[in-house]
């Protein structure tokens, strides 16, 4: 039973992903270093987020719950912002390289467009957070054990990947809406992807048990 938790949560959260990779992106070299590199920059976000959350933890009372509620808070806030400012920086960088690679070329015409790069960014953003989002209960789904024996729910681990579905498919949205934003200098259009990231994860935070842990990698459920 529990092996085909696993497998059935694993499709379930990164079918859809796998999906569009295999679809739109794995036959494009240039495509596939964008998303590496995408997901790279979601990476680098998630270390500056948790040496912030291991010195804000360090520095707390573990004792007191009251700190340490305001402290997920401002974790999530500051994890969500800072993954925004990457986004941001991501896509500055891709438009350097864009516009080295429309030199390089004979038209001067770069290979790939502004959208396909949001596109596959956002992909970048969400596959990673998905990977960091699931990977801990995806160990956990093989047991020992049967979830729900305690009179917990049973659908956690169905419910789990179902989200990290979601918010993957969601990060890749929101790349190519902040990409768009961006490019046409619609500065509300950012404002209302960072606005919705953030309720998302507020969301996420309010209803997914998350257990304060002082290690570096102790907020990592995406936010």
């Amino acid at each position: 039973m529990t092996v085909a938790v696993f497998f059935g949560c694993s499709f379930i959260a990164f079918g859809p992903a796998f999906a569009l990779f295999i679809f739109t992106i794995a036959r494009d070299p240039l495509r596939v270093i964008i998303l590496i590199a995408g997901a790279f920059f979601w990476l680098l976000s998630l270390l500056l987020s948790s040496l912030v959350w291991f010195i804000a933890m360090k520095a707390s009372n573990d004792k007191d719950q009251q700190l340490q509620r305001g402290l997920l808070i401002f974790g999530v806030m500051f994890s969500v912002l800072l993954q925004e400012v990457f986004r941001f920086a991501y896509y500055k960088l891709l438009r350097k390289a864009s516009e080295g690679l429309a030199a390089l070329s004979e038209d001067e015409r770069s290979t790939v467009s502004v959208q396909q790069m949001a596109y596959v960014a956002g992909l970048g953003f969400g596959i990673m957070s998905g990977a960091f989002s699931m990977i801990n209960i995806l160990a956990d789904s093989l047991g020992p054990g049967v979830v729900g024996i305690h009179g917990e729910s049973q659908y956690y681990f169905l419910t789990s990947a179902f989200m990290t579905m979601a918010v993957t498919l969601l990060h890749t949205f929101w790349g190519v809406v902040f990409f768009d934003g961006c490019e046409n200098r619609r500065w509300w259009v950012i404002a209302v992807v960072v606005a919705l990231h953030l309720l998302v994860s507020g969301l996420v935070s309010t209803s997914v048990p998350i257990h304060f842990d002082s290690s570096v990698s102790g907020l990592i459920y995406d936010l």
